[in-house]
């Protein structure tokens, strides 16, 4: 399906070894006008409705820039239409092209809620990656409405942070609740949440004890550091199961693991496109030194592409004076998104989507 100004069928369902036939219709594809992404959706769903295999991998794959300037373009109408879809067994994954008015919070909105998955593609590399090399885990759900829940033990930790996933959080209470939908997880995905923690009685924590916080009346058993919990429903189950795992003291290691580690230059990159903000002492050279001492077995050379773009980004951004730049009004900050740093005590955390 295409859609321009209006929506078009260029292939009806087709099956997957007609590669001439396939190709010759992408072959005369052309670009069009205005974007009309609403009525493009609708009759993709149309389609898969036609073709749908009662057991199989029903899926809607949407390719957009999610900049729908015409026909509904309404961001609670088309999750609306995604969501309804949803319920008769179609799932929705969205492939974010393009630039300068690239809508990636629609795009990625709309996967959420269609319980698909949402990747943004910007070289040849990317695509083979979202499209060959992880073809089963983008086509392939093997979990519904993952949810993770992670309640901190206060005997053993005094401040806890979660990096990331703001627009992921759900109630404490929708945690246990089936009928809130949350996000899915394909055939071979990894989900790795990162957690800045502060144990007790530790020089490093910066909150005052709280006058009349949930601090424990006794020493307490530091023996665990946390409990875990995750809910999940398998594919065609509105019931979900659960699991729960405590996480032991004994579980803990001096030194973090590679992965960790590149991780960590992830998420301290990111911050560092916000303004640097949240992690004291870590810049372009700590983040780029830890990241080219971690990759690893780079296989695809992804690791190393991480590493050039950090080193182009401190090159652009790395002599700009963001700690000295009018923090008092805000502006560079809110340019880039920043938020202020909260820390809280240990108490039972948000559950979140995946």
């Amino acid at each position: 399906m295409v859609y321009a100004g209006s929506a078009g069928l260029v292939l009806p369902p087709t099956p997957g070894n007609e590669h001439a036939r396939i190709l010759a219709a992408l072959n005369q594809l052309e670009a069009g006008g205005s974007t009309n992404g609403g009525d493009g959706i609708r009759l993709a769903y149309a389609m898969a409705r036609q073709a749908f295999i009662k057991g199989g991998g029903n899926r809607v794959i949407l390719a957009t820039d999610g900049d729908f300037n015409v026909g509904t373009v309404s961001q609670d109408a088309l999750e609306t239409l995604v969501g309804d879809a949803r319920r008769s067994g179609i799932a929705l994954t969205t492939l974010g092209l393009g630039q300068g008015n690239y809508n990636d919070a629609l795009a990625e909105r709309l996967a959420d809620v269609g319980d698909g998955n949402h990747a943004y593609i910007d070289s040849d590399k990317e695509a083979r990656k979202v499209l060959v090399q992880q073809m089963q885990g983008t086509l392939l759900t093997i979990a519904r409405d993952v949810k993770i829940q992670v309640e901190f033990n206060p005997a053993a930790v005094a401040e806890y942070r979660l990096i990331g996933y703001e627009n992921r959080a759900l109630r404490r209470e929708d945690f246990g609740n089936d009928q809130v939908d949350a996000g899915d997880i394909g055939a071979g995905h990894e989900v790795t949440a990162l957690y800045e923690l502060t144990p007790v009685a530790s020089a490093a924590q910066r909150t005052r004890p709280l006058r009349y916080g949930s601090t424990p009346t006794s020493p307490g058993n530091a023996a665990e550091i946390a409990d875990l919990r995750l809910r999940y429903k398998q594919p065609g189950s509105d019931t979900s199961r659960l699991i729960q795992a405590p996480i032991l003291a004994t579980s803990l290691k001096p030194q973090p693991s590679d992965a960790l580690r590149f991780a960590s230059a992830v998420a301290g990159y990111a911050d560092l496109l916000r303004g640097g903000s949240r992690f004291d002492g870590w810049g372009w050279d700590q983040v780029l030194a830890t990241a080219r001492s971690a990759q690893g077995d780079d296989r695809d050379g992804l690791h190393a592409e991480f590493v050039g773009l950090v080193g182009q980004a401190r090159t652009l951004v790395g002599g700009f004076p963001v700690t000295g730049y009018a923090p008092e009004t805000g502006r560079f900050n809110r340019l880039l998104g920043w938020k202020p740093l909260q820390r809280r005590r240990a108490f039972p955390t948000r559950p979140h989507r995946r």
